[in-house]
């Protein structure tokens, strides 16, 4: 076993042992660590994790919000493109599912200990989709602060104990949160620069929908026209 690898199976085996139930090992394939837990476990074990000499997670290199909205649902049936293909600015017709996760949004933290040179990932499920809320970590992690507002902003997850909770990319007064699998991918309106009344005017979104599937030519003898009966020229 590699220095690394073996590294990474003492912090596991430290964790394991540390929280017990509380921790849910993630399944990797690249030697990566990770770990699901409760909401409501998140301080405590964030907080372990950053002061206990066996982890001694110093930094926080990222916080990002996941939607499981349309988890394990196809949008297009790839062998159908030809015929079937729609855009994605389009209203759908059936609601998503949701195949296989447990909620739709989770919060996922990577962490980085420079003592073990080893990352981290924390994964854990806002338990009302409805009102995605988890705990801040900003008085953990300093760093988390604009990382949770970029989570909120973009997706609509709250944090619980944020000193300053607000939108930090989209503009003032927007409605929304554009990186939620269900917001209208062709917006609601647009804004430009006016030079005649020199001031930024919001108007009507005005984007001709598209097939963004394109057209595949298979090189293959059933589409051969002279076995499909098409004459030259024929889409």
């Amino acid at each position: 076993m590699a220095a690394s690898n073996q590294v990474l199976e003492t912090v596991a085996s430290a964790a394991e042992k540390r929280f017990g139930e509380i921790l849910a090992r993630l399944p990797s394939h690249t030697a990566e660590l990770g770990y699901e837990l409760a909401s409501a476990d998140l301080i405590e074990v964030a907080t372990a994790l950053r002061d206990e000499v066996a982890f001694h997670f110093e930094q926080l290199s990222d916080v990002c919000a996941v939607d499981y909205l349309t988890y394990g649902d196809d949008e297009w049936a790839t062998h159908w493109a030809t015929s079937t293909g729609f855009s994605r600015g389009v209203n759908r017709l059936q609601p998503a599912r949701n195949l296989g996760a447990p909620k739709r949004f989770a919060v996922v933290y990577h962490l980085l200990s420079v003592k073990h040179n080893l990352r981290l990932r924390l994964k854990v499920w806002c338990p009302d989709d409805d009102y995605p809320l988890v705990p801040s970590v900003v008085d953990i992690w300093p760093a988390a602060n604009w990382f949770e507002r970029e989570a909120f902003d973009l997706y609509g997850v709250l944090f619980d104990g944020h000193p300053d909770l607000r939108r930090i990319l989209t503009d003032y007064g927007f409605v929304g949160h554009p990186f939620r699998k269900d917001f209208p991918l062709i917006g609601e309106v647009e804004m430009r620069y006016d030079p005649i009344e020199r001031r930024v005017v919001y108007e009507p979104v005005e984007i001709e929908s598209r097939t963004l599937v394109p057209k595949v030519i298979r090189h293959d003898e059933q589409y051969d026209p002279i076995n499909t009966g098409a004459r030259p020229g024929d889409e």
